[in-house]
Order: C-alpha cells, then sequence, then structure tokens
C-alpha cells in the first residue's frame, strides 16, 4: 500500500511541519544524542552481534543496542539514569519491568517481535516518543491512547486495523505514523478529524 502524508499545514507552525515532513521517511531520534547527551554518557552497542546485553555504564544517558541478536534486555531495567533507548532490529518479544527508568523520554524498538505494546511503558512518566513499527502489534491498548505527554509514536507496519475510540489525550502528539496498515478509509478519516493539528502518516 502507498503511504500518505496527510496533514493540516494550517494547524501546525513551520518547525513542526518540518518535524513532520521528516518523520514520513523515518522515525528517528529528533536530534542528534551528541546534541543533548555529554559524550561519556553515550554507549553505542549497534551492530555488535549481541546475545545479551553487557554490563553498560549505570551513568549512561543514551544507550544504543540497534542490529543485535537480543531476545532479553533484562539488565537495562538498572539503568535508572536512561533516557533514550534503542532497541531497534533485535528479536525481542517482551521488556522487563522499566520502573525504574522515570528518566527515560524516547524508546525505539522498532522491527523486533512484539505482538502487543510492552505494559510497562504506562507508568514511564518522561516518555515522549515511541515507535514499535514493525511489530506483529494488532491493538493500540486504552492506557496507550489516554496517556499523557506523548508526542511521537510510530505503529508503521504493523497489523492494526483500527485506533482505540477515545484519542483526546493524543491531540498534542506532533507526530503519528501509521504506515502501510490496513486502515480503512472511514478509519482514516475519523484518525484525521480526531486529531486535526497531528501530522499524519498513513
Amino acid at each position: 500500500m502507498k503511504r500518505q502524508f496527510l496533514l493540516n499545514r494550517r494547524a501546525l507552525p513551520l518547525a513542526a511541519f518540518a518535524l513532520a515532513s521528516a518523520a514520513a521517511g523515518c522515525f528517528n531520534e529528533p536530534e542528534p544524542a551528541y546534541k543533548s547527551v555529554p559524550p561519556e554518557n553515550r554507549v553505542y552497542l549497534s551492530g555488535r552481534g549481541l546475545e545479551e546485553v553487557p554490563s553498560v555504564n549505570p551513568g549512561a544517558d543514551y544507550l544504543n543496542l540497534d542490529r543485535n541478536q537480543l531476545t532479553n534486555a533484562a539488565a537495562v531495567a538498572a539503568l535508572a539514569g536512561l533516557k533514550w533507548l534503542r532497541l531497534n532490529d533485535n528479536r525481542l518479544a517482551a521488556l522487563p519491568d522499566l520502573g525504574k527508568l522515570t528518566k527515560l523520554r524516547r524508546i525505539y524498538l522498532r522491527n523486533n517481535r512484539f505482538t502487543a505494546v510492552p505494559e510497562t511503558l504506562k507508568d514511564l512518566p518522561s516518555l515522549t516518543d515511541i515507535d514499535l513499527s514493525g511489530n506483529p502489534i494488532e491493538e493500540v491498548p486504552v492506557w496507550l491512547a489516554e496517556k499523557e505527554g506523548l508526542k511521537n509514536l510510530s505503529f508503521s507496519r504493523t497489523r492494526l486495523k483500527a485506533l482505540p475510540a477515545k484519542l483526546d489525550a493524543w491531540r498534542s502528539l506532533q507526530s503519528l505514523q501509521l504506515g502501510e496498515l490496513r486502515l480503512s478509509a472511514e478509519e482514516m478519516k475519523r484518525i484525521r478529524d480526531a486529531l486535526p493539528g497531528v501530522a499524519l502518516v498513513f
């Protein structure tokens, strides 16, 4: 299915429109980590073929574990200072209890094996960005549709056919990616009407 970038340009300032336009191509960090994280607090372990999370600096703010072979990420649960967590392109079907990660803002879980949105994300107070694209997820839980403070969400290339009935808490989103889904024309219209100021990718 060809993706369509649908956006109410009048409802967004220019900066938000630029961000949303960039998001149409990919869902990634809104700014390079080096701009906001001191070098000593960045940990890059992408593409190492890792099957388990190695020992990591407990003071890390940013952890990149993309493109590994992880089936278990339990070790990240102890990294209470994390603000950015990248776990794209692994083999994860579940997350550990992340209750200690109260500073976590952005979590990237693209192309894993999640069949449901991890419930441990429910009570993370600082979370703004979630990428679950490319996972066999069939439903957005009501608690996520009611979660305040979110800015960028991606469910592209999942198995969603509809979103929850009430989307009021998502009106403050900057972008919502729903590319390559089997949404009906009626459902897409309902979403557009419910979120008139949000950059939407269908």
